[in-house]
């Protein structure tokens, strides 16, 4: 599953990037209006890849979580037998 957030990072990454750019040829062109645009299009698009990067660190942290809590259940479970 964080793959899937890592990829939809990465594609709002890419379309923020592709709307700076525009939003710069704009703004060199005099044309600030349009500018405008496109650096709120880029901020959305920023967000979204925040918010997908977000998921895939907390779905690491539930999965590091479950790791270390099967860890600690199996030690639990081998000291109770070392001491049968």
């Amino acid at each position: 599953m964080p793959q899937k957030s890592h990829e939809q990072a990465a594609l709002h990454h890419e379309e923020a990037a592709k709307h700076h750019r525009t939003a710069a040829k704009h703004a060199s062109e005099g044309n600030h209006e349009k500018a405008a645009h496109h650096a709120q299009a880029a901020h959305g698009h920023h967000q979204k890849a925040k918010d997908h990067a977000n998921k895939a660190s907390e779905k690491y942290a539930e999965k590091a979580g479950t790791m270390k809590n099967e860890g600690n259940k199996r030690e639990m479970q081998e000291e109770g037998s070392n001491r049968n």
